[in-house]
């Protein structure tokens, strides 16, 4: 997390407006809106996004987690193969990770067979990708801080003589 409130702030809720953010933290507002426009002009500020439960939704494609191990480049480590991967349209994200693996890829496809392709002809066959494994996602009950969960109403037990 971010050790600046204001942006801790930001990365929770994006949809605060100035003023409710100069207010939560005691700064003026025109103090708020100089610092959110350097962030977003100096790139510390990437972007803005809602969180979409996919199955509220109707969004049946289909998403996967890749582990990926690479031959490091000379000079370049991870980074170059790392972007080229990251450039894709299919990659939602691109992570450097530690373990038995280099890189994790998280990729959004129509169906179980355009992640598959994806894979198979794109990705492993990229020079410097020694192997893949691939995940499905199966369901998601917490994304960027969010809960995924729905009410139900609770079952009643049978009642028995």
């Amino acid at each position: 997390m971010s050790t600046d409130p204001l942006l801790e702030l930001l990365s929770r809720n994006a949809r605060f407006t100035h003023q409710e953010l100069a207010d939560l933290l005691s700064l003026e507002h025109d103090a708020v809106t100089r610092r959110v426009a350097a962030w977003e002009k100096e790139g510390t500020i990437l972007g803005y996004h809602a969180v979409i439960d996919p199955e509220a939704a109707g969004d049946i494609s289909v998403s996967a987690f890749i582990e990926v191990k690479v031959t490091p480049e000379r000079g370049g480590g991870f980074d170059r193969l790392a972007m080229r991967i990251a450039r894709f349209d299919q990659v939602v994200s691109c992570y450097l990770a530690s373990g038995g693996y280099d890189l994790m890829v998280v990729v959004e496809g129509r169906d179980l067979r355009d992640v598959a392709r994806f894979v198979s002809e794109k990705l492993s066959s990229l020079e410097g990708v020694l192997s893949t494994a691939t995940h499905f996602r199966l369901k998601t009950y917490k994304e960027n801080g969010f809960l995924f969960e729905r009410e139900t109403a609770p079952e009643r037990l049978a009642v028995a003589p």
